[in-house]
């Protein structure tokens, strides 16, 4: 989750065309967006409390899957061959971790469709989450593929093994450019999804791995030193755990709701409080719902004199156009107050900050 980060956070954009100075005390300039705003839509908002478009970032990518799906796939069913044929651990633990790939990535794929299903009255995210749950099945399999590999060539040490290094370095070798085919594809998809991350980084490995088995099939041929197929697995183990790791840490920041790690939230609330009228910002939280759908939410104190001159809408539509001129946040959700509510909070104890 998450988590890098990618776009889909809510990172500060320094200088953006849409950048405005609340310092003079303006309401707006005639460049502001919410002058052009004012006069859209017929209700006069400026301002969206929807999600918009509920496609998320690993549904833009479909195709990158299943071009890359369809190639794990095929790799895997040589690998496997040639693993059987050569005698091979550090190539059938390659495969095993293709199988994984061509695991998530289904995952993945079945994730990003359940993910577009319209949301209801009982789940009113929809099904957008069922990314992030992909993308820990995918970490949790990776985990085990890596314990699992280097339980096995720990126990080989000592046997008498003969390996084929012949089929063996062919196998891998086709492994090797499948995946560097399948690295470009998602290249440019890894940066907006986890899950598509999660596939990246898997194919990653997958290439990694198979330069130890190319190496260890290469060094059989010449010296027939077997025991290189052990540390040719083990260092494939070494590889996937780490990744593992990574992945799951960034899957629990988002199931823990935590703030988008680019995201200052102090200096948003600073920024949304320099707003002409506000008094306080007040439980300021960002988080994220899954790739690509950051959000936020805020309590808002303004002066009643501020909300009698200009209105309501027209300070809902300066957070509004504060927060995404400075922040990129696809759903923000302001409560407005007046002083003397937030008064009545203080008193009963509710205020938080």
């Amino acid at each position: 989750m998450p988590s890098p980060h990618e776009p889909d956070d809510a990172t500060p954009q320094g200088d953006h065309p849409s950048e405005h100075d609340h310092a003079g005390g303006e309401a707006f300039s005639p460049a502001h967006p919410c002058v052009d705003r004012a006069h859209e839509g017929d209700d006069g908002h400026g301002h969206s409390h929807g999600l918009g478009d509920h496609t998320t970032a690993t549904g833009k990518h479909r195709k990158k899957l299943v071009i890359v799906l369809a190639i794990t796939a095929s790799v895997f069913l040589v690998q496997v061959i040639g693993a059987f044929a050569s005698n091979s651990l550090s190539l059938l633990a390659d495969a095993g971790h293709m199988l994984t790939d061509a695991a998530g990535v289904t995952v993945a794929l079945l994730a990003s469709y359940v993910a577009t299903l319209p949301a209801s009255s009982r789940r009113t995210f929809g099904f957008q989450r069922a990314e992030v749950l992909a993308a820990l099945t995918n970490g949790l399999i990776l985990g085990v593929i890596a314990v699992t590999i280097f339980i096995e060539a720990i126990r080989r040490f000592g046997q008498e093994v003969e390996i084929e290094s012949g089929i063996m370095l062919a196998a891998a070798v086709i492994g090797a450019l499948a995946n560097l085919v399948s690295l470009l594809v998602l290249r440019s998809g890894q940066k907006e999804s986890l899950n598509v991350r999660g596939a990246y980084l898997e194919v990653l490995g997958d290439l990694l791995g198979s330069v130890a088995v190319i190496i260890a099939a290469i060094v059989i041929w010449v010296t027939g030193w077997m025991v290189a197929d052990q540390i040719a697995s083990i260092l494939i183990a070494v590889l996937i755990f780490p990744r593992a790791i990574s992945l799951l840490r960034e899957v629990v920041d988002v199931l823990m709701e935590a703030t988008p790690k680019n995201v200052d939230l102090d200096a948003t609330r600073e920024h949304l409080r320099s707003v002409p009228g506000v008094v306080d910002v007040h439980d300021v939280h960002a988080w994220t719902i899954t790739s690509g759908v950051p959000m936020f939410s805020a309590h808002v104190v303004v002066a009643p004199e501020a909300l009698d001159e200009r209105g309501l809408d027209a300070v809902l539509c300066e957070l509004d156009a504060c927060l995404k001129g400075h922040f990129e946040t696809s759903h923000s959700t302001f409560q407005v107050e007046p002083a003397a509510h937030v008064g009545h909070e203080a008193h009963s104890g509710q205020l938080h900050s």
